[in-house]
């Protein structure tokens, strides 16, 4: 028996305050439940018809009847995030911008293989819940699923006090396509003769920023307000332009013209992505004297004094996506691409590969 004068070891000490609770360790269920109500209205513009209930539930419901006029759907799956971009996002106070981002990342690995992006959900890890600072986020989630054309069908925001501070986020995301059985594209479609077309970036995208930062910031000193001329805006500005989300593009050329791959510009660069969609015994040979790349890669390259082969395989070098085509398809590739905006050009072709030879020859010097 526990004597009214001797406290309860289980207790804890006797005059120890408040009781411990989630709020005091760092976590305000009140401040997500106002997340939540704030991205609501940006999560129901970025729906499809056959998203199914609303916000709030434990799982997204997609309608997957919808594949029913398919003769054999295969389900393309894949998950990103968008780097060390986020940390430019939150020096820069600007948030809704990376949630475009992070939709590129994911949609646009999808739709190499010729899938039409369905749905997306979101992984948001902050060390404080800021309700409108998640709600932009959010924003620009739903925003890139709109570009991409898949509904964002769900979503966690989890809070981790002591794991991240107040202002720091990280942002994930994994989408699902659906791509007809003999539809999919990759190295065995590919043939000797077949064109390399080139489409533009937009910028850095989301790689290589542990790079640029370094270059820009710990190197040259750089703030991100400063003016640059050769950019034509602020540091901060060119560091975070989104992403270019080129889904709805290469569907576009899929039901226009005949595309034997894609290959998606993202770590690794230019060359080592192409390599993953040719096959042995075949190289791609691409000319740089074709494009000039962004004056953000020549001024992160001359800045910080990168050796051109350092640049090649970090950064993508003005150019995003990738479409190898027969050569009949040239024109109406380089055409359809114009039409909807996107810079595009000949690269290169496929030609016969040697013994030991790589999968992907650059050759010449960049114009300009």
């Amino acid at each position: 028996m526990t004597s009214t004068d001797s406290p309860d070891p289980a207790a804890g000490p006797a005059e120890a305050g408040p009781g411990a609770s989630y709020a005091a360790a760092g976590v305000d269920i009140e401040a997500g439940d106002r997340a939540v109500e704030l991205m609501k209205e940006w999560v129901r513009k970025a729906r499809r018809p056959e998203s199914v209930g609303a916000l709030g539930g434990f799982a997204g419901l997609f309608d997957a009847s919808a594949l029913k006029r398919y003769e054999r759907p295969l389900l393309a799956s894949a998950t990103d995030g968008v780097g060390t971009k986020v940390a430019v996002a939150q020096r820069m106070d600007v948030h809704d911008t990376i949630g475009h981002d992070l939709v590129a990342m994911v949609m646009d690995d999808l739709v190499v293989c010729g899938a039409e992006p369905l749905f997306m959900t979101d992984y948001i890890c902050v060390g404080k819940v800021r309700p409108e600072k998640v709600a932009a986020i959010v924003k620009g989630i739903a925003e890139g699923c709109v570009l991409a054309g898949c509904a964002l069908v769900g979503g966690e925001t989890a809070e981790h006090p002591g794991l991240l501070g107040p202002d720091e986020y990280d942002v994930a995301g994994a989408g699902t396509g659906v791509v007809e059985a003999d539809g999919v594209l990759g190295a065995e479609r590919i043939r000797t003769g077949d064109v390399v077309v080139a489409m533009a970036s937009s910028g850095l995208h989301s790689n290589g920023y542990s790079l640029a930062r370094h270059v820009f910031f710990d190197r040259a000193g750089w703030a991100l307000d400063r003016h640059v001329e050769e950019f034509g805006r602020t540091l901060g500005e060119e560091l975070l332009e989104p992403t270019r989300i080129y889904s709805l593009d290469c569907l576009a050329l899929l039901r226009a013209t005949e595309v034997h791959a894609f290959s998606h510009i993202t770590g690794g660069g230019f060359a080592a992505n192409l390599a993953r969609v040719i096959p042995e015994g075949l190289r791609a040979t691409v000319d740089r004297a074709t494009w000039s790349p962004a004056p953000v890669f020549r001024t992160v390259g001359e800045l910080g004094r990168v050796a051109r082969a350092e640049l090649e395989r970090t950064l993508n070098m003005g150019v995003g996506m990738v479409a190898v085509v027969p050569p009949e398809s040239v024109g109406a590739t380089l055409e359809l691409l114009g039409e909807r905006g996107v810079d595009s050009w000949v690269a290169g072709e496929i030609t016969g590969r040697g013994e030991g030879a790589a999968a992907v020859e650059l050759t010449g010097d960049y114009a300009g």
